[in-house]
């Protein structure tokens, strides 16, 4: 039997077939040359250009330091979306192996989820290397799983100032801090204020300690000006967990009220700009006026267009660019 082709795999997610979920995904990790027609084909088909709107799916980034609890609150996470009959997939990105490139730790073994729960997908991604935890094919693939599922989680392999990407590319951004670790501190400091959209004070079963963190990460969002980021505290170990249900409502509450055209809009600049600099190179970039005009000339482009296409777009303008100066 022949592979389904990109144009059904884009049908069947469209139409909410979820067991198209690991096909796809396949595809879009497939980096080979040979399947790049493919790729394209698949996200153009998801595009906003093709369906005349963007995908329903809301698209979640979780990250936190290392040791966070991250995977055990997604369990709790997962196990809430279920109960108020959400469907979730779950990107869990992973440090990559040197030797096989693959994906390092596989957070799905450290999730405790029904294999029978036809709701839920779990797929571990390689970070590939990328500085800031997400591989290319990450992007794509939480764009298409919106596609059929209510919720899809984006989980990262850590935090730290390198590590605004996930914002790129998450509807609503949930960043994990631990009490009397130094991380409430730590994360004032690295200057990454821009990145949560939700902060997680984890282990509140510490009791004082959570709150008084709970406290200075609200003082420090005042004294910036943001009224709008929710510091929630919780604890996903305790029996029964506290503050799952919060978590959940702060990140309904932030997608309810944020302008989601606008927001893909900009994450699939972001993310065309950071292709192409990746693809062709710093000289290209040049080509275009550097960085901040390349960022102009995206804005000159309709919004709906995937990320492929603003690629190819750059590329062709960075060519006549060059044409130019030849001449």
């Amino acid at each position: 039997m022949p592979a389904p082709t990109a144009s059904e795999l884009a049908d069947r997610l469209l139409q909410g077939d979820r067991t198209a979920a690991p096909a796809v995904l396949n595809l879009l990790e497939n980096r080979a040359e040979r399947t790049a027609d493919e790729r394209r084909a698949l996200l153009a088909a998801l595009s906003p250009a093709a369906t005349g709107r963007e995908l329903p799916g809301h698209v979640v980034g979780i990250t936190g330091p290392p040791g966070a609890g991250k995977s055990t609150l997604l369990g709790a996470l997962i196990t809430e979306w279920r109960q108020r009959d959400r469907t979730v997939a779950l990107l869990a990105v992973d440090p990559s192996s040197k030797r096989s490139g693959g994906s390092l730790l596989g957070d799905r073994a450290r999730l405790f989820l029904d294999p029978e729960d036809r709701g839920t997908y779990v797929r571990s991604m390689a970070s590939a290397g990328q500085l800031g935890g997400l591989a290319p094919a990450t992007r794509a693939a939480a764009h298409a799983l919106a596609a059929c599922f209510d919720v899809v989680v984006v989980e990262t392999v850590g935090v730290g100032q390198s590590e605004t990407e996930i914002a790129e590319v998450a509807d609503t951004t949930a960043v994990i801090v631990q009490p009397a670790s130094g991380d409430a501190l730590q994360f004032l400091k690295s200057g990454i204020m821009e990145v949560p959209d939700v902060l997680v004070v984890t282990k509140a079963d510490l009791g004082l300690v959570a709150q008084r963190a709970r406290r200075d990460l609200l003082a420090a969002l005042r004294s910036i000006g943001d009224a709008d980021t929710e510091v929630v505290l919780l604890s996903s170990v305790a029996t029964p967990p506290i503050g799952i249900g919060d978590l959940i409502d702060a990140l309904e509450r932030h997608r309810a009220r944020t302008d989601l055209a606008a927001r893909r809009t900009s994450a699939r600049r972001s993310s065309a700009l950071a292709a192409f600099a990746r693809e062709h190179g710093e000289r290209a970039v040049r080509q275009l006026g550097g960085a901040r005009r390349a960022a102009h000339a995206l804005d000159d482009e309709p919004a709906d267009l995937d990320v492929e296409s603003l690629v190819a777009r750059l590329a062709d303008r960075a060519a006549q660019g060059a044409a130019v100066t030849d001449s």
